[in-house]
């Protein structure tokens, strides 16, 4: 209703204007009888007043629908009126819809070429990777340049689960399961697969999380977090000789999992930002291998997951990442 008045304010400043304006005609052209006058503008206001009752009846629904937000596409395509201004409003939006539609399926279709691509490739990419590791695998302990090899070689595999992983978000739903997952169990695997850089940086991992802890969630999504968090840990507390601590314990009615360092910190300017896309603040001006991708990927993950990250850091003296599950 507030739509159809301000619409039709300036029709009805201008219709009373136009009767004013022919009253003092006849007035100044030594017409007096004000009755008549009166009656004549009263009637002239009555037939306006129809004309903007039928014009609100019969546009009804179309002014409700312009000022009701939009909860789909198809609500603003569909309009169901017979009068000229709703049909061509109708044809102009379903036209729009077409088009839009048609360019939205063009996206989705390169992205999902793109993501297959991408998985093709990481998968191609697996096994060269694989027979380097089995080719220097019987050298590195007698020639430590195999054992770089072999350490980078980590580092890539890494790198390139964490494409598929990061590509699966697009269809997260699909590859998600809930089930109880004990915590313990998983802290040892994501330990495990990063045995060889907590060596190579000289950071020792120690973990304190009782056997009986359980959680709802998904093992494999919660162990590629956990490796993304004990990554970081250990780049930033590299050569500094101190424990990565990884526990778990109960907290009013909740789980929460702790990633604790004691590496350089993240200055309290970065971290309201920390969480942001290849954002990496002042730290990655001193560490070249920073992308600003692990933090984010992990609160993406968890966010879908329905589960809670916080960090806590003080500069110089370390970082501590929680995970929250709710019981």
């Amino acid at each position: 209703m507030r739509l159809f008045i301000r619409d039709h304010l300036v029709l009805t400043c201008w219709v009373l204007v136009m009767m004013l304006t022919v009253v003092a005609v006849f007035w100044y052209d030594g017409y007096d009888h004000w009755k008549t006058a009166l009656y004549a503008v009263g009637l002239g206001f009555f037939w306006y007043a129809g004309y903007l009752v039928y014009r609100y009846m019969s546009h009804r629904a179309f002014y409700q629908r312009m000022t009701r937000p939009v909860n789909s596409l198809d609500e603003l395509v569909a309009l169901h009126e017979t009068v000229p201004l709703s049909l061509a409003l109708e044809k102009l939006l379903d036209s729009q819809y077409g088009k839009y539609h048609a360019h939205l399926n063009r996206l989705e279709q390169k992205q999902q070429e793109y993501l297959t691509f991408m998985n093709q490739w990481v998968h191609q990419m697996k096994t060269p990777l694989s027979v380097i590791e089995l080719t220097v695998e019987e050298q590195e302990d007698d020639d430590p340049r195999f054992r770089s090899i072999r350490e980078e070689t980590d580092q890539m595999r890494r790198g390139l689960e964490t494409v598929l992983y990061v590509a699966r978000l697009d269809t997260f739903e699909q590859d998600f399961s809930v089930e109880p997952v004990e915590l313990r169990m998983v802290g040892e695997e994501a330990i495990h697969e990063l045995k060889r850089f907590f060596i190579r940086n000289h950071v020792y991992p120690e973990m304190q999380i009782d056997a009986s802890l359980m959680v709802q969630s998904d093992a494999k999504w919660i162990r590629f977090v956990l490796v993304q968090l004990l990554s970081n840990a250990i780049k930033y507390a590299a050569g500094s000789e101190q424990k990565v601590h990884l526990r778990a314990y109960e907290s009013e009615h909740q789980i929460v999992l702790e990633v604790q360092d004691h590496g350089i910190g993240i200055p309290k300017s970065d971290l309201n930002r920390v969480f942001r896309p290849f954002f990496t603040g002042e730290n990655g001006r001193h560490f070249k291998e920073s992308t600003g991708m692990g933090l984010y990927i992990a609160k993406e993950v968890l966010t879908r997951m329905n589960h809670q990250i916080e960090i806590e850091s003080v500069y110089g003296e370390g970082t501590t990442v929680r995970i929250t599950f709710s019981v």
